[in-house]
Formats: C-alpha cells, sequence, structure tokens
C-alpha cells in the first residue's frame, strides 16, 4: 500500500456518522475559534456530514468555507446539514489532501479534525495545507489518540476492541495515535511557529454513555470497519459479535466513564 493510499477505516455506515454529525465547532474545535474573524476564507478538509463546516461558516460570514471530502456520498449529507441551517456562503468539493487542487495562498485558515490518523502521509498533508494558506494564516489540525483512549470500568472486550482498532487501522496505512504525533508531523511539514495543545471528549452521562457505547457496539459488527477487520484477517466475526456486547455492558453500567483525548496543533504559514 503507498503511503498516499490509505484505506478510511470507518467508512460512512449510519453508526459512523452518527458520531461525526454531534461535533460542532465547539466541542471539535475549540483552540481555533479564537483565530476566527468574519471575511476569512477557509478550507475545511475531510468536513464530513458538515456540521464543524456549517460552525465555521457562520463564524467567518461573509467569508467563505470551502469544504472537501475524499468521499462524494458524504457531501451529499454535507450539503444537506448547510441548506437546513441556511448557511449558503459553503461550497462542497472532492478532494485529495495530499494533492489539493488550489493555487498557493488561497486561504486565510486550513483545518482538518480527525483528518490525519486516517491518511496515508500526514506529514505531506500538512505541507499541502500549509501550501494553500495565506502567508500569516492558521493552519490547524486536530486528532483523536487511540492508545491514550481511557475508560472504567475496565472491561476485557474493550481492551480487545482497543487493540484490534489500532492494528486494522495500521493496516489500513493510518496512525490511530495521532494526536500524540501532531506536533512531530507539523515540524517535519514545515512549520516553525506551533501552538500544541490537547483537549478531551468524555462520556460520562446515562445519555452520552448509551450513546457512544450504541455506536461503537453497532460498528463493530456493521461498518467498513467490521468489513476490513474480517477480510484482514484481524479478527472473526464472532469476536466482534463479543466485542460489541462488550460496549453494550459497559454502556449500562451506573458508573461507567470513557474519555477520548485529542491532540492538537495551531501552525502559522
Amino acid at each position: 500500500m503507498s503511503r498516499e493510499s490509505a484505506v478510511y477505516t470507518h467508512g460512512h455506515h449510519e453508526s459512523v456518522l452518527r458520531s461525526h454529525r454531534w461535533r460542532t465547532a465547539a466541542n471539535s474545535a475549540a483552540y481555533l475559534i479564537g483565530e476566527l474573524r468574519p471575511g476569512m476564507d477557509v478550507l475545511d478538509v475531510g468536513c464530513g456530514p458538515g456540521t464543524i463546516t456549517a460552525d465555521l461558516a457562520e463564524l467567518v460570514a461573509p467569508g467563505r468555507v470551502t469544504a472537501v471530502d475524499a468521499a462524494e456520498d458524504v457531501l451529499v449529507q454535507a450539503r444537506e446539514t448547510a441548506a437546513g441551517r441556511g448557511v449558503d456562503n459553503v461550497r462542497f468539493e472532492v478532494a485529495d489532501v495530499h494533492a489539493l487542487d488550489y493555487p498557493d495562498d488561497s486561504f486565510d485558515v486550513v483545518h482538518a479534525h480527525q483528518v490525519l490518523q486516517h491518511v496515508g502521509d500526514p506529514v505531506q498533508a500538512l505541507r499541502e495545507m500549509r501550501r494553500v494558506c495565506r502567508p500569516g494564516g492558521i493552519v490547524a489540525a486536530r486528532d483523536s489518540d487511540y492508545g491514550a483512549f481511557t475508560w472504567f470500568p475496565e472491561l476485557p472486550a474493550l481492551d480487545d476492541w482497543q487493540r484490534l482498532y489500532r492494528r486494522v487501522a495500521r493496516a489500513n496505512g493510518g496512525e490511530p495515535d495521532a494526536g500524540r504525533r501532531l506536533l512531530s508531523w507539523a515540524r517535519a511539514a514545515g512549520f516553525t511557529e506551533i501552538t500544541s495543545s490537547a483537549a478531551a471528549w468524555c462520556f460520562a452521562g446515562p445519555d452520552e454513555r448509551a450513546w457512544w457505547s450504541g455506536l461503537w457496539a453497532d460498528r463493530t459488527t456493521a461498518s467498513v470497519y467490521a468489513e476490513l477487520a474480517v477480510d484482514g484477517g484481524h479478527a472473526t466475526a464472532e469476536q466482534l459479535a463479543a466485542i460489541s456486547d462488550g460496549w453494550r455492558e459497559w454502556g449500562g453500567q451506573d458508573d461507567a466513564w470513557f474519555m477520548v483525548p485529542h491532540g492538537e496543533v495551531l501552525c502559522r504559514a
């Protein structure tokens, strides 16, 4: 597998989009919001169903947001998200972050959330993001770090899930522990003025536990990730079913708690 041809481990099953549609600028790009100003031109890389995109568009209006994703099918949903919120300063396009089809110095801000963990060459992706960013502009990236996910109770099935997911993601050409590597990747891409930070999602209330455990229980048996795990020889369908059951068991515990840590970088172009 070439470094540029990583397979998107999650795919766009409903259980995946259930998670992606929950994301907002407030819960997923708070480290960037203070840098945004009305009138800015923004490139949102790997926009998915467009919930963060729509927030960014509202924050920079009357500026423009160009939102790109490698998958045309999810852009259909992103357009519907923007239209449903009355956001009209966004255009959506298919693009490859390794080779962006935009001139140098096109955008004031280039943003990518949960993208670099899935690409074949994250350093090249950041170089491209830097190339299309105007001098003095901001390149912002945020990625989770699967190896640092923490939960309670410590069920063996979730240990199996964590090991399996990291193995499948790496076999697909990605890096699931991307959060801890963002600063290193940004330096390798040529950035010298970098602000590095960390933040976390935490799922602990009854509704949060049910939502988080349910989407992972479904994703483990019904998504592209499940197919890749079985087809790649990483797990059997029976093993996936046991992990899925473990997720539901965890979600049913009154004292269940789960943390998803993220690394973040704000890079001055």
